[in-house]
């Protein structure tokens, strides 16, 4: 509960010093210490903090709304098996959202087939949609991608994707919920 309530009073000044903060593009790398995990980095700015709005679940709400495997991936940081993802071989026109919130995250214009068994996507679908955070578990340093609005697990981002970007958002299927385009 300690490190609930350090982490909402940690977000509660960030805002206020961001709303305070006359750069419109200004971010803040915040260290912060939480049920006794190694150092983690947040990344926040000006345009997040006006455009998203926090949304919070109870674990009990999320028990009933997502599947064992949805839960397991996006609240206890879980990855699929490669190539068994709903979505990996998927190319239809639409959006992908978080399945926990239904945030948009990912536009089917910048899916493409990397071959790592994982949904893989060489953009978000704008700036504020994914929140990017250290994560040296397994003994790799990787960047862990959430969804900004309420912090589910997505996958990792890695700089090894196609041109213009160079980046390769792997997400897990399991994290996403699709929606055609009309």
């Amino acid at each position: 509960m300690n490190s609930l309530r350090c982490l909402t009073s940690t977000r509660y000044l960030v805002n206020k010093l961001l709303l305070s903060t006359p750069a419109q593009s200004s971010n803040l790398i915040l260290p912060t210490l939480l049920s006794g995990k190694s150092y983690q980095k947040f990344y926040f700015s000006r345009e997040f903090s006006k455009k998203v709005g926090k949304m919070a679940f109870s674990q009990d709400e999320l028990k009933k709304k997502l599947t064992k495997e949805q839960y397991r991936v996006t609240q206890e940081k879980g990855t699929e098996a490669p190539f068994t993802g709903e979505y990996d071989k998927h190319y239809k026109p639409g959006e992908y959202k978080c399945v926990v919130c239904e945030a948009p995250l990912f536009k089917s214009d910048d899916k493409f087939d990397a071959g790592c068994g994982w949904p893989a996507f060489s953009a978000t679908k704008d700036k504020t949609a994914v929140a990017e955070h250290d994560d040296s578990t397994l003994g790799m340093k990787r960047t862990e991608v959430t969804c900004s609005k309420c912090q589910a697990h997505l996958g990792h981002v890695f700089n090894d994707g196609p041109k213009p970007t160079g980046i390769r958002y792997c997400i897990n299927s399991a994290s996403l919920k699709f929606k055609n385009s009309k």
